[in-house]
């Protein structure tokens, strides 16, 4: 078992350190040496007096993110081997979070693949109050990642309230070349409803590459826990806007299909699988925090969202509006000399990416590198590709078994998973079949 801790003072973490007993230990200030990036700080002052639920699951979160980046899985099968992962975290109410201990480990694993156990300890008073944040009140917040998906529901719920309406667009990035394209959706928003307030938030907020004293962290590669602090950052500002929170993702992607036996944990993510959000907007809602959180497109395909954007704004503009958006998974292809954002073409996001086009008749104006003719991303594309597990993924069809072993949650009909598993699969076809 890896034991880790993350700690909001200077002091406390010092004293972790000198005491030998963690494997890490994190530091998160606004102020002073910290172990994570940005300018976000431990009391979420920039957005005003949060919940302090909430402000504790923006905590949790982190934590939980450093942990999984920080501790390696062991390689070989579907290299996605689980880890038993134990976490302390330095928390407001530690009563309330102390007795839902057991219920956050079970949802976190369901996320992680991992065994989870969390224990609290009392975090330091806020140096100074919150500042009073005026505006803040919207008809919506929504996730903005900058891939398609998210894009989609930040338009269609901009066009859902008209002018004179306002909305919160929540976006978070560890990699910078992102933040433009988050920045760009926005504008876009912008020019189609001139007459709504846009107020976008972007969090550059992630673990740093040294520990406190200077030595380089381990990375793991596979993390699944960033979708956690992505929603509990949006929720944190949608208790400011006094607004549900919006994730939009296609419904497809969210039952999370199994490519294969050796493949669901290692390429695909429970990010916004239905259970996994019912669950944590319960959790949320019980320990007194703001939780209200929904996916709009649960139940259709990525192809249907963009066919739901060309009647909304006619098919020359959606083509323009959503061939600017990033769905891929693999953000390393600078390294391989690719430009900054550029998409492989070849990942499980590329290519329902790609398959939503096709359904839709859209044109893709995307630049994916797998279309270069140059032969330069051939090892980088390669590497990458997963369109043969995806082609037998297809050619097998849909099978019933594996929309059993899909921990639907209560409410959600097996037969209507096994009808958009279909769809899904259909659209697939137009890439890889």
């Amino acid at each position: 078992m890896s034991r880790l801790f993350l700690a909001l003072s200077d002091a406390t973490a010092t004293a972790a350190l000198d005491a030998g007993t963690y494997d890490e230990v994190f530091l998160w200030t606004d102020t002073g040496r910290t172990t994570f990036t940005g300018t976000t700080g431990p009391f979420l002052h920039k957005l005003g007096a949060v919940n302090s639920i909430n402000v504790d699951l923006v905590r949790i979160a982190l934590g939980v993110l450093a942990a999984d980046r920080s501790i390696l899985r062991a390689r070989g099968g579907s290299d996605w081997n689980d880890r038993d992962l134990d976490l302390t975290v330095d928390v407001t109410n530690t009563e309330i979070w102390s007795e839902r201990a057991d219920e956050l480990a079970e949802l976190i694993g369901f996320l992680t693949g991992d065994h989870w156990t969390f224990t609290f300890a009392q975090a330091p008073a806020a140096a100074f109050p919150p500042l009073a944040v005026e505006g803040q009140r919207h008809d919506r917040t929504v996730l903005l990642s900058g891939g398609a998906d998210s894009a989609v529901g930040a338009l269609l719920s901009a066009l859902e309230f008209g002018n004179g309406s306002s909305q919160a667009l929540v976006s978070h990035f560890s990699f910078t070349a992102l933040s433009p394209v988050q920045r760009d959706l926005v504008s876009a928003i912008k020019g189609i409803i001139p007459g709504q307030s846009q107020v976008h938030h972007q969090f550059h907020l992630n673990r740093g590459s040294t520990r406190l004293d200077g030595t380089r962290f381990r990375s793991e590669t596979s993390t699944r826990s960033r979708s956690f602090l992505f929603l509990a950052l949006g929720l944190a500002v949608a208790e400011r806007a006094q607004s549900t929170l919006w994730i939009p993702e296609n419904g497809f992607a969210s039952l999370n299909p199994p490519l294969g036996p050796d493949r669901r944990g290692s390429l695909s993510t429970h990010t916004t699988h239905p259970r996994f959000l019912r669950d944590l907007s319960t959790l949320v809602t019980a320990a007194g925090g703001h939780g209200a959180l929904e996916n709009p497109f649960e139940t259709i395909t990525k192809g249907e969202m963009f066919r739901r954007v060309v009647t909304a704004v006619g098919t020359d503009a959606a083509s323009a509006y959503l061939s600017a958006t990033n769905s891929c998974s693999h953000t390393d292809g600078r390294y391989s000399g690719a430009p900054a954002g550029a998409a492989c073409g070849v990942c499980f996001g590329c290519l329902v990416r790609r398959s939503a086009f096709i359904a839709s008749g859209v044109t893709d104006a995307t630049n994916y590198l797998v279309n270069d003719t140059t032969g330069r991303f051939d090892a980088f594309v390669s590497n990458k590709s997963i369109v043969e597990p995806v082609r037998d993924f297809v050619d097998r069809g849909v099978r019933p078994r594996d929309v059993m072993a899909m921990s639907l949650p209560a409410g959600y009909r097996a037969e209507h998973a096994l009808a958009l598993y279909a769809e899904g699969v259909d659209e697939l076809l137009g890439v890889v079949g």
